[in-house]
């Protein structure tokens, strides 16, 4: 779907299209974090009792603060066992989250021996589907876009998964540059609106970084003429975060809380690829900001009667 702000219009195309609608010098700004298998499945050490682990941020020399159900078991000094790994729990934190401490340290090499893909929960899994086997090991390809390249997410920032590298490829000999942003998407991804006042609603801190070269290059394509073209709403969180932060686009890491709701003004994005998301949820919040309420309602009722594919796995839509 094409949803032109400025003449309130909406189209029709296919996703490899999508450079009839971009134009040379404009840049793509994607956000190549990398999923991780984030769900990880233990016993207590001494009763045996399950755990699951589940793990958000990463703090260096193997400690993690996660998230244990059932979570009565996260007292301080309990040990659990996950296959080669032991998680000694620390402390607990606020918003239900505990800190651990892994042994060995160095954990990805083996979260691929232990760890689960963890899915959002409206995905379920029931042995086939389009005549496709379903289960972990399909997921951990399909949920990871081709430029993926630093791990740390529990969640894909799925606008990039539409992108193949014959398509990055066909969109740089057009003239349309790319930039990439890093920004490791968390567990508040999954969490719904709850609270009465949108205002009152707060965002889980996530990590994101701008390196010198990619903030070069978004500066670049802006002074040939170029629009900033973020892919998902994770990408342009981080860059209106490092406006706010800095005042510019440049170089900046930092863990960001922002909560992008209507009446914010953008300061950098001027266009936008995402897909369909959940009601009640801060995505959705994010494009009404982006796009205007009453247009972003007409776009997801004609995605509805035109039998779109939302969430995750979904359709896209580009919003300029």
């Amino acid at each position: 779907m094409i949803v032109d702000r400025q003449q309130q219009r909406i189209t029709h195309d296919v996703f490899a299209n999508i450079g009839h609608y971009l134009r040379p010098n404009d840049v793509l700004v994607v956000n190549d974090t990398k999923v991780i298998p984030a769900r990880l499945h233990g016993r207590k050490a001494g009763t045996g009792g399950k755990v699951e682990v589940f793990l958000l941020h990463d703090h260096g020399e193997g400690m993690w603060d996660v998230l244990l159900k059932p979570a009565a078991r996260a007292r301080p000094e309990t040990v659990i066992d996950i296959g080669p790994l032991q998680a000694k729990v620390i402390e607990r934190l606020p918003d239900a989250m505990i800190r651990v401490q892994f042994t060995p340290s160095d954990i990805y090499d083996l979260l691929e021996q232990v760890g689960e893909v963890p899915l959002p929960p409206y995905i379920q899994r029931h042995g086939h589907q389009d005549g496709v086997e379903d289960h972990p090991g399909k997921d951990r390809e399909r949920y990871q876009t081709v430029y993926a390249q630093q791990p740390g997410a529990v969640a894909a920032p799925t606008a990039g998964l539409h992108f193949t590298p014959e398509l990055l490829t066909h969109l740089e000999q057009l003239g349309i540059r790319r930039a990439t942003v890093t920004l490791h998407v968390g567990w508040g991804t999954f969490q719904p609106i709850r609270s009465a006042q949108v205002t009152d609603h707060r965002m889980a801190k996530e990590y994101y970084r701008l390196i010198a070269d990619e903030a070069a290059c978004i500066r670049q394509a802006q002074a040939h003429g170029g629009r900033v073209v973020a892919v998902g709403t994770t990408s342009t969180r981080t860059l209106e975060t490092i406006l706010q932060e800095i005042g510019e686009v440049g170089a900046k890491a930092g863990w960001s809380d922002l909560f992008i709701y209507p009446s914010y003004r953008f300061r950098i994005v001027d266009a936008l690829v995402t897909n369909f998301h959940l009601p009640q949820s801060t995505l959705f919040l994010l494009v009404c900001a982006f796009a205007g309420r009453d247009l972003m309602l007409e776009a997801y009722h004609c995605a509805i009667a035109e039998r779109y594919r939302f969430y995750s796995y979904g359709d896209a839509m580009l919003i300029q």
